[in-house]
This record gives C-alpha cells, structure tokens and sequence, in this order.
C-alpha cells in the first residue's frame, strides 16, 4: 500500500510524482489527496486532487502527520490514494528510526483503510534503512 520514492535533490523525484498524481485522478475510484510543504505543485496537478500545504497546519512530527492523515480520512471516506511529497521537510527531521515507524504506522492505516501512499524522501537512497527499502 505504500511507495516510497527516494533520492537526492535534482533527481526527478517530483516530477515523477506529478505524473504519478495526475495519472491516478483518471484511474483511482476515489478521492485523491496530496500533502506538500510549499506551494510548488500548484499549477502542475490536476484541479481534481486535494492540495494540502501542510505548513498551514503546523505538523512538525511524524504524531502530528498521523493525526493529519487520521483526520483527513475521518472527513473523507472515499480517499483512495495519498500522495506526500518531501515527508521529512513536512516533520522537520531527518531520515532516521521514526521515519521507518512512521512508514510502517502508514502501511497498517492504509491496509486497514484501503488506501494507497506515495511518499518522496530527499536523501540518498543508498542510506536508508531495510525498513524503508522495502516500501521502494
């Protein structure tokens, strides 16, 4: 239920979720929903997906972000895809241990809730943990 898409800055890992986002409005079922820090991708998605600039909410934890995303579905049953773009900037840290629980927390709520996630990390992939490759 959850891919992560990992790679240092300038690596296409954006513009390889816009295709991803805009792609899902024609296939997914549901409702769409991307949360970004930043207004970046406003002009570049489809006017069907639900834009979130998180630093509107002020989430500076992965418990905040659980509880943004629990909310987010709690409103809206009928999401079928959350796209997250640049998880570590959204919580303020690095790419470490609670990232890899938050990852597994996201699986288990997506799995329950039937949800798909694709989420963008800036760093090297090469460093991440077994825990977050195997959601590549």
């Amino acid at each position: 239920m959850i891919r992560v898409i990992m790679g240092k800055k300038g690596s296409g890992k954006t513009k390889q979720m816009i295709d991803m986002i805009n792609n899902a409005v024609q296939t997914e079922h549901g409702n769409v929903v991307c949360i970004e820090k930043g207004n970046k991708l406003t002009f570049d998605i489809n006017y069907q997906i639900r834009l979130v600039e998180s630093s509107q909410y002020d989430i500076g934890s992965y418990a905040a972000l659980k509880g943004f995303v629990s909310g987010l579905y709690a409103g809206n049953y009928d999401i079928t895809h959350i796209f997250i773009d640049s998880l570590t900037k959204i919580v303020g840290g690095e790419c470490d241990n609670e990232t890899e629980k938050f990852l597994d927390w996201l699986n288990n709520f997506g799995e329950k809730h039937n949800i798909k996630f694709t989420i963008t990390i800036s760093d090297d992939a090469s460093l991440a943990s077994e825990g977050i490759q195997k959601y590549f």
